[in-house]
This record gives structure tokens, C-alpha cells and sequence, in this order.
């Protein structure tokens, strides 16, 4: 269980988040409601993972550049280009607008972005000898860090006459994105929308990746919850206005299974050497749904 905090604050008090409200004009019954779910055993948020207002607002500015990016590698993604070459425009555009890429040098990362192809789940590293053919699919996956926030996406490419069962493929795990979106609701559980997310994936006969999920993000590259796209109903933690995380399943065409790279202990592929495919957003729950931060 995560407890939210310390012992309860006095009525009187200036509420923890900051506002310079009183307590109970602020987050009392906010954390009273907490309180009803973490009596019964449910698993609920600190408050130091919840994003004020003024947070929010600078991971909508890191998202700018994150976004900026994508866009760019969107314009000019090609048949005949190297990952390299997409490392290079990441790391230039994201540098010219301010910010540091986060994957360089995280835990020993060696480039400015994760460029995965086919079979390759997620953690591809950009090099000059991987060239992108004809009919190849690829995940471009940005993160980016702006006056001390971070921000977390990624897309799919495809480079020209794609297989239509690989098409589908990249179809289907875009949906499960929006499946995922469109069931992150406040006090509900992660666990109800990487259900939802599961079962969309299973309808159109794909599996999604267990041992890899989305996470926490805003403070840090890489925060508590963890999140999981195989879950059971009325798992995880329970997902409350301020939580922001990221929707990111990788959807397989084949079973679940993978593997890591033996060489450069990054690169995660499919065991039965059958396309993935992965979209990522970067979401902060509202008081009524969710609110896209970054794309």
C-alpha cells in the first residue's frame, strides 16, 4: 500500500499543494476521499507525485518541444535514412528550443532518442548502420527535459509499401492508446484502463508486452505509478486529479514474449521475431477525464 502522507493536517492549516488556501478550503475533502480508498486496502498516490496547476504548465511547455520534435522527424522520415540521422535532428531541434534530450546518458543511454523497428519492441539506439528500407516500421520515441520537466512520447512511422497485416497492426495499437485515454477517468483504477487496453488488443487477436509499461512523468524521466496494460480491474493505483502519467502499450502481432539485447542491453525485440508496435502519450488526469500533455 502507498500511504498519501503524514498524519492528517489541521483544518486551519495552509493546505500542502501550495495555494496558500486553508486546508479545509483546499484539498480536505479531497484527501478525505483518498483516505475512503486507502482504508480499504486500495493502492493511492503520495501527494508529492500530484502536479499542481503552475507544474502542469511546465510540462505543457516541455511538451512544445517534445511535440516540435516528432513533427520534425515526421517531415522528414524516409526510405534511405539512418537512425542516426533521426538521432541528429532529435538532439539538434531540441537544443535549439532549449531543452535537453532525457534519454542521453540516462542510465547509460547512448543517443537522444529510441528509434525501434519491426521487431524491435522499444529501446532501439539510433546508428549509422541501420538504414530504413522499404516497407519498415518504426517507433520514434521522444523525451524531453525544459527548466527541470520532463515530457514523454512517441509515434509510429511507416516507410513506404507497408504490409496490410503490419498496417493493421500499427492501426490497432493506436487504438489501444485511445482506448487507454478514453478510460482514464478519476477515481478509477490504473488497472481498469490497462484492462480495457488488454482487452481492445485481444479483440483484434494481438498480445501486448507484460514486462514493460508506461510510468510516471513530470519531475522526473521515470516516476511512480508504474503502469501496466495487462491489469485486472480495480488494480493499480487508484488515479486521482494531478496524477500524470504515460499510455504506452506495445502491442505484438504474435505472442508477448521478448528479449533483450545481448551486446548492448538495451534493445528489448519480439521472441517470435513478429513486428510490435508502440504509440505513446503523456497524460494528466482531470476532474473529468484526462487531459493530453504530450503527443
Amino acid at each position: 500500500m502507498v500511504l498519501i502522507h503524514t498524519p492528517k493536517l489541521d483544518r486551519n492549516a495552509p493546505c500542502w499543494c501550495g495555494s496558500g488556501k486553508k486546508y479545509k478550503q483546499c484539498h480536505m475533502n479531497f484527501d478525505d476521499k483518498i483516505r475512503q480508498f486507502e482504508r480499504k486496502g486500495y493502492e493511492v498516490p503520495m501527494h508529492k507525485l500530484l502536479k499542481s496547476p503552475e507544474d502542469l504548465d511546465g510540462i505543457r511547455e516541455s511538451a512544445k518541444i517534445n511535440i516540435a520534435v516528432l513533427d520534425e522527424v515526421a517531415d522528414q522520415i524516409r526510405v534511405g535514412m539512418t537512425t542516426q540521422e533521426i538521432d541528429r535532428i532529435v538532439s539538434e531541434l531540441t537544443a535549439k528550443m532549449g531543452g535537453v534530450p532525457a534519454p542521453l546518458n540516462y542510465e547509460g543511454f547512448p543517443k537522444s532518442v529510441c528509434t525501434s523497428r519491426n521487431s524491435e519492441v522499444c529501446h532501439g539506439i539510433p546508428s549509422e548502420d541501420v538504414v530504413l528500407a522499404d516497407g519498415d516500421i518504426i517507433n520514434v520515441d521522444v523525451s524531453t527535459i525544459y527548466k527541470g520537466y520532463y515530457s514523454d512520447s512517441s509515434r509510429m512511422f511507416l516507410l513506404g509499401n507497408v504490409a496490410e497485416e503490419t498496417r493493421r497492426l500499427v492501426e490497432v495499437a493506436k487504438e489501444c492508446v485511445e482506448v487507454g485515454i478514453a478510460n482514464t477517468k478519476p477515481w478509477t483504477f490504473l488497472g481498469d484502463m490497462g484492462h480495457a487496453v488488454h482487452q481492445h488488443a485481444l479483440d483484434n487477436r494481438y498480445s501486448v508486452v507484460r514486462q514493460i509499461g508506461g510510468h510516471g512523468c513530470g519531475f522526473a524521466f521515470h516516476e511512480d505509478p508504474w503502469v501496466s496494460y495487462v491489469s485486472a480491474p480495480g488494480s493499480g493505483m487508484l488515479m486521482v486529479p494531478g496524477l500524470v502519467f504515460t499510455i504506452e502499450p506495445m502491442v505484438n502481432m504474435g505472442g508477448d514474449e521478448i528479449y533483450e539485447d545481448e551486446e548492448n542491453h538495451w534493445t528489448i525485440y519480439t521472441k517470435d521475431g513478429k513486428p510490435s508496435a508502440q504509440w505513446e502519450v503523456e497524460v494528466a488526469v482531470t476532474e473529468t477525464g484526462c487531459e493530453i500533455l504530450c503527443y
